[in-house]
């Protein structure tokens, strides 16, 4: 039987990231219908209602059940209201590392959210879980996610030429540029960053991205 994380609950200062549930399949649906979600992810273009639902149904159970890693639907802890997703995927068991990926709803940004989220996570795999290694990969132009990674203090090891395939250029360019077709696809660079549980212990790490000394929580 593979080896697989626990169905668990991570709670921080202001977000809880649970499993997904069949109410979530509506909001899903309409936060992934955002161009800059089309342009930097792999996610199916429509994201259907459907397509949430069978998410929540049977492809995230399967994701976590094979080992491969987990899904979590980020809320607010005030509103309940659903600000993002945070995938674990790509997980190596022997070497203990595995890699995050993160969407942040359109109303959601600029609030620090994705940070707390992946830092969150971060501190979940290396103090409960044993991991000894987290990865992230920004497509070159992708500013924002680049941002996320250095405030919780991840290291930029490097580009990987060709790596990925992004619909549209840049968020600017991507939204009616004169010329591209919605959702045309074009080749990218990955930046490549890692995040080691001695991280999170420099005095630089996750400045800009935490509130305060808050730690995570279990809620099994």
């Amino acid at each position: 039987m593979a080896a697989s994380f626990p169905e668990t609950a991570i709670s921080t200062e202001r977000l809880l990231l649970r499993p997904l549930a069949e109410d979530d399949a509506p909001g899903l649906a309409a936060m992934m219908a955002d161009d800059l979600v089309l342009a930097w992810t792999d996610l199916p273009h429509p994201f259907t209602e459907a397509y949430a639902a069978e998410l929540v149904r049977t492809l995230a159970p399967a994701h976590r059940a094979a080992g491969r890693g987990i899904v979590f639907a980020v809320t607010e802890h005030l509103t309940q209201r659903l600000v993002g997703l945070v995938e674990l995927r790509n997980t190596d068991w022997r070497l203990r590392s595995t890699e995050i990926s993160y969407v942040t709803a359109t109303w959601a940004r600029g609030e620090g959210y994705a940070p707390e989220a992946v830092l969150g996570v971060a501190q979940w795999l290396f103090e409960d879980r044993g991991f000894l290694r987290l990865e992230m990969r920004t497509a070159a132009g992708n500013t924002a996610a680049q941002q996320v990674a250095g405030k919780i203090g991840a290291i930029s090891e490097g580009v990987l030429r060709s790596a990925w395939i992004v619909r549209g250029e840049s968020g600017e360019a991507f939204v009616g540029a004169p010329g591209r077709r919605t959702g045309e696809e074009s080749r990218s660079d990955l930046i490549l960053w890692s995040l080691l549980p001695e991280d999170l212990e420099s005095p630089g790490a996750h400045r800009g991205g935490w509130h305060g000394e808050h730690r995570y929580v279990l809620r099994d």
